[in-house]
């Protein structure tokens, strides 16, 4: 079983308001990740909110498979949103695959790709590595509890960096996509 998790916590302050709920192609910003890890064929679903919960899990739509996990800790950290996803998680889940909510350019086929590369090597961590920057990663069941025993605003890059031997890499013929951090990134 693979797991989708999307991160959607944050309180955007850069961006001066909910950025999650802003719409872009017309569907709201976080939308965007659920639809990828959806269309990948994920078996479970998390998205992690916190600030404006209410407003962000009345306006995002979730598949059967799919449901909401609250970080009541959202202000100490994007750490504390994965640490909530893992203590949700299935226990049959071999593997996570973690966006955030505001990368809206990360495709169907990324998220396969990694999924495909986890399964073909059962690395501890899989990570697309885009032609300018890293992009998101696939964490195996092994990790689990370390990634959830995080702290601040770190992701699994601290993993990556604390052990390089555990991460196997995608390598994806396009640049980055963009994070959305202002409102004027919306219109880019």
């Amino acid at each position: 079983m693979i797991t989708g998790i999307v991160l959607a916590a944050g309180e955007a302050r850069r961006f001066g308001g909910t950025k999650q709920l802003h719409e872009l192609g017309g569907k709201p910003l976080a939308q965007h990740a659920i639809d990828a890890l959806v269309a990948a064929g994920v078996d479970e679903l998390l998205v992690v909110t916190g600030h404006d919960a209410v407003a962000v899990e009345a306006t995002l739509l979730l598949p059967g498979e799919g449901r909401f996990v609250r970080n009541t800790a959202y202000r100490d950290g994007q750490a504390t949103s994965l640490a909530a996803a893992f203590h949700e998680i299935a226990e049959d889940s071999e593997a996570t695959v973690v966006l955030m909510g505001d990368q809206p350019g990360i495709t169907e086929s990324d998220v396969r790709a990694l999924i495909e590369r986890f399964r073909a090597t059962r690395s501890q961590i899989v990570r697309l590595r885009f032609e300018d920057a890293p992009g998101p990663s696939l964490l195996s069941r092994e990790i689990y509890a370390e990634a959830g025993h995080l702290h601040g605003d770190v992701g699994a890059r601290v993993l990556i960096a604390s052990h390089p031997e555990w991460v196997e890499e995608v390598a994806i013929d396009r640049p980055a996509p963009r994070d959305i951090d202002t409102p004027a990134g919306l219109d880019d």
